[in-house]
C-alpha cells in the first residue's frame, strides 16, 4: 500500500487585481473586529501599511500597526509582536509584506494560542492547538509565505534559523494582488523570482514529490523561465507580474506539500549567520547543489531543461540533464544575482558549521541525493 500524503494550503486564497481591496470584508466573515497588521518599516515609510490598514478600517475593523518584523525576523522580533497584539487586544493578524512579515506573523499567532516561547515549535507539527486567524498579504513573488506551512524564525542566541514546518501556521487567508508588487525594485524582483525558481526546482526533484506537486512545480518553472527577465527588466509589465504572481504561489504550492532540499537547509545557515537575503542566497546556492543532486535523477532535470525552454532533443538524458544547470546558471546571470556568496562577505572558516546545521535543518531530509558533512561543506565552498 502506498504511503498516505496529505496536501496543505489556505482555506481561502485571493488572487488577480483589486484582490487586496476586500481584506477587510475577509475580516468580517471570521466573525474578528480588532486586527494587529505584521509589516515592516520600509512598508510603512512608503505609506503601503497605512493604506491597508484604512482600507480595514472602512469595513469597520479596528486595526494597529506593528512594522517590527524585520529580514530574517527573530525570535526578539516575535517576542515584540506579540507584546503589540496584546497591547492592540487584536484578535485576527495580517500580515502585510514578503516572507519575512509572513513569518513573523506566523510565529505570532502560533505562540498566541499555544504558548511559550517560538523556539519550542522548532521542527515537524509542534503545536497542539490552532493558530489565531491569520490574512497574509502578499507584496513580493517569491517566497510563498503567504500561503505555505513553512515558517523560518533566526533564534538569535543560537544564530541558526529554526524551521518550524506546521500545518497549524497555515494562514487562513492568501492574498495575492499584483497591483501590489508592481513597485518591487528590479533586486529585489530578481531575488524573490530566483526564490520561486528554488522552490520550484527542490520541490520537483524531491524524495516526497507527488503528481500533484509535480504539475505546480513544472508550470511554475515555465511561468518564471518566461516572465522572470522581463519582470526585472521592466516592473510595469502587468502581465509579467501577474505571470510571476502565478509562479510563486504554483511554487508555493509545490513545496508547500513536497517539501524541499539542500538549497534551503543551507541558505537558513547563511541567513542565520550572516543576516543575508534569502533569496539571493538561493539563487547562488542553486546551481551548485542541483550539480551534486543531478545524479540521483537526471530524467527529472531533463524535465526542468524543457521547462525553462531549453532544446534536449537528440540528446541523452544525462547530458539533457546539464541543460537545466546551464539554464538556471543563464537565468540567475540575467537578472543580476552576484556570482558567488564571497560577494556577500561569507567566510570559508564558517562552512564547517554552517554545513553541520544545514544537514539537521528540516530542508534537507527530502534531498534526493545524501550527502556527508563534507560534500556540504564543498558545495558552500563551490559557491564562494
Amino acid at each position: 500500500m502506498s504511503e498516505v500524503r496529505a496536501f496543505f494550503m489556505p482555506t481561502v486564497n485571493l488572487m488577480g487585481k483589486g484582490s487586496a481591496q476586500v481584506a477587510g470584508e475577509r475580516i468580517k466573515t471570521l466573525g474578528c473586529n480588532k486586527a494587529l497588521i505584521v509589516t515592516d518599516k520600509d512598508l510603512v515609510k512608503l505609506g503601503v501599511a497605512d493604506q491597508m490598514k484604512a482600507l480595514i478600517e472602512k469595513s469597520g475593523i479596528g486595526c494597529s500597526i506593528f512594522d517590527g518584523a524585520e529580514p530574517n525576523p527573530t525570535d526578539l522580533n516575535v517576542e515584540a509582536g506579540l507584546a503589540a497584539l496584546h497591547e492592540a487586544n487584536a484578535d485576527v493578524i495580517v500580515s502585510l509584506g514578503g516572507g519575512s512579515p509572513h513569518d513573523c506573523a506566523k510565529a505570532i499567532a502560533l505562540v498566541a494560542t499555544n504558548g511559550g516561547s517560538i523556539r519550542d515549535y522548532e521542527g515537524l507539527d509542534k503545536s497542539t492547538k490552532a493558530i489565531l486567524p491569520l490574512i497574509a498579504i502578499n507584496t513580493t513573488s517569491g517566497t510563498a509565505s503567504e500561503m505555505t506551512r513553512f515558517c523560518i524564525i533566526t533564534d538569535t542566541s543560537r544564530k541558526v534559523k529554526m524551521a518550524i514546518v506546521d500545518w497549524r501556521v497555515t494562514p487562513t487567508v492568501s492574498i495575492d494582488d499584483p497591483d501590489m508588487m508592481v513597485g518591487m525594485p528590479p533586486g529585489l524582483t530578481a531575488a524573490t523570482g530566483m526564490d520561486a525558481l528554488t522552490h520550484a526546482v527542490e520541490a520537483y526533484v524531491s524524495t516526497i514529490a507527488t503528481p500533484i506537486t509535480d504539475a505546480c512545480a513544472i508550470k511554475a518553472i515555465e511561468l518564471i523561465a518566461t516572465n522572470l527577465r522581463t519582470a526585472v527588466a521592466n516592473g510595469t509589465n502587468y502581465p509579467a507580474r501577474e505571470a510571476m504572481t502565478y509562479a510563486e504561489f504554483l511554487a508555493g504550492m509545490a513545496f508547500n506539500n513536497a517539501s524541499l532540499g539542500y538549497v534551503h537547509a543551507m541558505a537558513h545557515q547563511l541567513g542565520g549567520f550572516y543576516n543575508l537575503p534569502h533569496g539571493v542566497c538561493n539563487a547562488i546556492l542553486l546551481p551548485h547543489v542541483e550539480s551534486f543532486n543531478l545524479i540521483a535523477c537526471p530524467e527529472r532535470f531533463r524535465d526542468i531543461a524543457i521547462a525553462m525552454g531549453e532544446n534536449v532533443e537528440g540528446l541523452s538524458t544525462r547530458d539533457a540533464a546539464d541543460k537545466a544547470i546551464e539554464a538556471i546558471r543563464k537565468l540567475s546571470a540575467d537578472v543580476g544575482i552576484p556570482a558567488g556568496l564571497t560577494d556577500l562577505g561569507v567566510k570559508e572558516e564558517d562552512l564547517q558549521i554552517m554545513a553541520e546545521n544545514a544537514m539537521k535543518d528540516a530542508c534537507s531530509f527530502t534531498n534526493p541525493r545524501l550527502a556527508r558533512l563534507s560534500d556540504i561543506i564543498q558545495i558552500f565552498r563551490n559557491a564562494l
